[in-house]
């Protein structure tokens, strides 16, 4: 407790999906102690393949928090072999979808498990628990969330989109079938209501892949609008072109301008703060909330710790003026 009586502020939620997401969580792990940093991970990119349920967002933070990943690739596991991927290609199976053998045994783990009626996130705590992770990583939900894009070659579910079209169709429109029917997980919402609540951090993730499918979920976006702490976003782009992955090909081809000040406006009904790379520092200048500049671009670990204290000091820093 505080000298005041109240209860000290120390919890972090983060809502995350993808590779910037993850190294801001990494970061964020190291200078937020142990179960006070909830990580709420995108499951709308979660699919099944060859026979096997696969979470990549689940799995991406979950490598990351237990130094498991591999820096090279962004996904799946360092120091990873490939003898089930060769095994598979010989017998003309799928291929285009590549399962390291160390990660293999993540999905058939996974899958057996669910199988026998866990929930994903009793599994997804075990699997923390046994690689040693003390952050809280919790899926979104419980429930079936897909992310499906229309694009100029049809529907395509995401996976088909991201991994096995490399992202080269048009996207027209998004999707997240189940969205309106999934329940958001409880410990996500007791701890939006927690009196220990010291900020909400969106990740510098993809807004339309891995936060706004989190956001879909009834209940998720009113209790973090709702939340007695400041909201924070990181910027995903950085002088109009993205950090990671396909997010200014998506904004572009969806008619929204590709900017620091676009992402802000999807978040605006939630934002307290944001932080913004110094060379956006211009554009943002009318956002109307508070705004820190920071080195955004997290080549290192320093650099993750870094960012995720300029973020906490910049939710402390809003806190303050709405207190």
């Amino acid at each position: 407790m505080s000298a005041a009586g109240r209860p000290s502020k120390t919890l972090v939620v983060a809502l995350c999906g993808g590779i910037g997401g993850a190294k801001l969580v990494l970061g964020l792990s190291r200078v937020v102690p142990g179960a006070d940093l909830m990580v709420v991970a995108n499951t709308g990119d979660d699919f099944g393949h060859l026979g096997l349920d696969i979470s990549p967002d689940l799995d991406t933070v979950m490598y990351t928090l237990a130094g498991l990943d591999d820096p090279r690739r962004g996904w799946g596991r360092r120091d990873e072999t490939w003898t089930f991927m060769a095994a598979l290609a010989a017998l003309g199976g799928e291929t285009w979808f590549a399962l390291g053998d160390g990660d293999l045994a993540t999905h058939v783990e996974r899958t057996r498990r669910r199988a026998a009626g866990e929930a994903l996130s009793a599994i997804t705590a075990d699997f923390c628990r046994r690689l040693k992770i003390a952050t809280r990583l919790v899926p979104m939900t419980d429930d079936t969330v897909r992310t499906r894009l229309r694009t100029d070659m049809g529907w395509l579910d995401f996976q088909d989109y991201f991994v096995r079209r490399r992202c080269a169709p048009a996207v027209l429109a998004l999707a997240y079938d189940g969205a309106a029917t999934a329940r958001a997980h409880p410990d996500v919402l007791a701890a939006l209501r927690d009196p220990r609540l010291r900020a909400v951090v969106i990740c510098p993730s993809n807004p339309f892949l891995s936060i706004e499918p989190i956001l879909a979920v009834p209940g998720l976006r009113a209790a973090i609008a709702g939340a007695a702490a400041p909201v924070v976003a990181v910027s995903p782009i950085i002088a109009g072109r993205a950090v990671k992955g396909p997010t200014a090909k998506m904004m572009s081809e969806l008619g929204v301008e590709v900017s620091a000040m676009a992402v802000a406006r999807r978040y605006q009904d939630l934002l307290d703060a944001y932080v913004v790379d110094r060379a956006d520092a211009a554009e943002v200048v009318a956002l109307g909330i508070p705004v820190t500049l920071a080195h955004i671009l997290m080549a290192t670990l320093a650099d993750r710790e870094e960012l995720a204290r300029r973020v906490l000091a910049s939710a402390d820093a809003a806190a303050k003026t709405t207190a």
